[in-house]
This record gives C-alpha cells, sequence and structure tokens, in this order.
C-alpha cells in the first residue's frame, strides 16, 4: 500500500502522519502544501459544504499520480488530503479533529479526545498524540546517550523541560519551586535533566543552577536525549504544554509519568489534554498507552482489512 503524506511544515504535525502511515502498513512520500493564502482557506471550509474539491486554492505542488491513502495533520492539510484523495481516487485519513469540515466524507479522522470531536462511524477517538518512533529508534537513542554518560544503576528520575505557549507560561520561580519539589521527593535517586529549544534563558539558568549526575542545556548543546530519559527512567516529570513529548512519554518505556502544571487557567485543549491522560491512569500512573485497536479501526476504514 502507498500513501501520500501532505506536510503543512510543522514536525510534530508531520510525525503524527508518518506514524499514522506506518500503522496502516504503508510506504509514505512526504509532499509539502500550502494554501495560496488565508482567504484561499477560509474559502475551502465552504466549497468542503458544498461537496467542491479542488487543488487550486494551494500554492502549486507535484503530487504522485497514484496512491492508496493520502494522509494529513492539521487545518493546513485537511481540505488538500479529502481533494487529493479524490483526484486520485484514494481514501483519507486525518489526524487531528478537522472541525469545520463535512466530517463525513473524510475515509478516517483520527481524532485526539481533547480536541472533543464529535461521535461518527468514521471518527476514532485517541487519547494522546500519534508517535512516529518504533523499538529501534529507541535502541539507537540509548545507544548514544551511554557514550556520553554511564548511568549508575540507582533509579533514575528524568525532567524534560518545554517553554511557554499561548496556553502556558513558565518563569524563573516557577521552575525553582518545581525543581526543589522534584529533588526533596525523589532523594536517592539520579537525577537527569535536558531544556529545550523553546526554554527561556532565565529559567534554563535555574535549570543549569541544580546538581544533577546528567543534564542538557540545549543552548549550549543540542543533543537529544529525550529517547532514553523515555526508556531508562523510572519517573519521567515534563512540562504541561509539551503535549507531543508527554504522548510519547505515556506510550512507550515505563516510567511513571509526572506533568508539571504550567498551563494557563481555563477549559483550553492543552488542559484537557493533561486532565484526560491522568484520569486515564497514563500520567501519574504507570499505565501505557496501547492503540493496537484503535489503528485496526483506522486501517478497516482506509483499507478494508
Amino acid at each position: 500500500m502507498n500513501a501520500v503524506i501532505l506536510t503543512d511544515g510543522k514536525a510534530g504535525h508531520e510525525n503524527q502522519s508518518k506514524a499514522f502511515a506506518r500503522a496502516l502498513g504503508c510506504e509514505a512520500v512526504l509532499v509539502p502544501v500550502q494554501f495560496k493564502s488565508k482567504a484561499h482557506k477560509s474559502l475551502s471550509y465552504l466549497l468542503d459544504r458544498l461537496g467542491v474539491r479542488t487543488l487550486s486554492l494551494f500554492k502549486p505542488f507535484e503530487p504522485p499520480a497514484k496512491a492508496d491513502v493520502v494522509i494529513g495533520t492539521g487545518s493546513g492539510t485537511f481540505y488538500a488530503a479529502k481533494s487529493l484523495a479524490a483526484k486520485l481516487g484514494a481514501k483519507c485519513g486525518v489526524v487531528l479533529y478537522p472541525r469545520g469540515y463535512d466530517i463525513k466524507s473524510f475515509g478516517c479522522v483520527m481524532a485526539p479526545s481533547f480536541d472533543s470531536p464529535a461521535k461518527a462511524a468514521n471518527v476514532v477517538e485517541i487519547p494522546a498524540n500519534l508517535v512516529a518512533s518504533d523499538e529501534a529508534f529507541y535502541e539507537r537513542g540509548v545507544a548514544t546517550f551511554r557514550e556520553r554518560y554511564s548511568p549508575s544503576g540507582r533509579k533514575a528520575v528524568a525532567v524534560i523541560v518545554g517553554g511557554p505557549n499561548k496556553c502556558s507560561t513558565m518563569s524563573a520561580e516557577w521552575m525553582r519551586s518545581k525543581l526543589d519539589e522534584i529533588f526533596a521527593s525523589n532523594a536517592g535517586c539520579e537525577m537527569w535533566v535536558t531544556t529545550s529549544r523553546r526554554t527561556p534563558a532565565d529559567v534554563e539558568a535555574v535549570v543549569d543552577s541544580y546538581a544533577w549526575d546528567y543534564r542538557l542545556i540545549y543552548s549550549r548543546d543540542h543533543f537529544n536525549p529525550i529517547p532514553a530519559f523515555v526508556k531508562l527512567a523510572n519517573r519521567l516529570y515534563v512540562t504541561a504544554e509539551s503535549t507531543g513529548m508527554l504522548s510519547e512519554a505515556c506510550t512507550f518505556g515505563s516510567a511513571e509519568v509526572v506533568p508539571l502544571d504550567n498551563l494557563n487557567p481555563g477549559p483550553h485543549k492543552f488542559r484537557r489534554f493533561v486532565e484526560g491522560l491522568v484520569e486515564a491512569g497514563y500520567a501519574n500512573g504507570r499505565r501505557k498507552i496501547d492503540l493496537a485497536s484503535q489503528f485496526e479501526s483506522a486501517r478497516r476504514l482506509l483499507i478494508g482489512e
């Protein structure tokens, strides 16, 4: 089976599409797609409701002449995926809930619970983001981590620090209070940390001031220890705005995953996401996300197997 992945250039979206294609057992080719303007994107909602599928709303791109499945993640790809699928005579599968579009005319919608999707025969609800990783990826990550650092064998506690976004804040004072709690609660453990490209400089300075057994300060070193943290840590703290990292941590490894709540007040999707993980026992517990049944439903919808 062959798939076309339409990508809007966002790594978080592209990786979920790759995970979807892999779960379907498809060989996939990536094709960038972009609306000509915001007005063209707005027009796509109306045209879709009228049953009109056209690629003329997008900047020119050259998709393959054949495909069994067209996949997209995010609002920049939903209408394009449906239109290209119609042109190729293929099925269309998307990730995230395509609110505003005609839901019933998608072949399959992999919709996270935090998007509050409507119930429909072609909507497959999932508890977190899809993760485009496999065991080989983590084996390589652990091996490269061990080339840099040799764990002592004591229980390991790891901290993944992201950064603020439209639904979260992150201050040096907040970081200090959380790290004080983490160190006090995990005496005698190995302590590991990584910051990210989104971590503010003053927050990184606070993180750097603690007595870590292993630290990765992103502004100084771009190595990625997260695969090793996911597989080797006994307890893994992740800032709550990092939905991709929380999804990965709750899907792979065996650590107890603990969200660090830096979310703004209000019933936004980041809050719904974290609360859903906690309620299901994926966060603040050791239950792991298993999407085998959801992927089987998607295969039946798109491939008929």
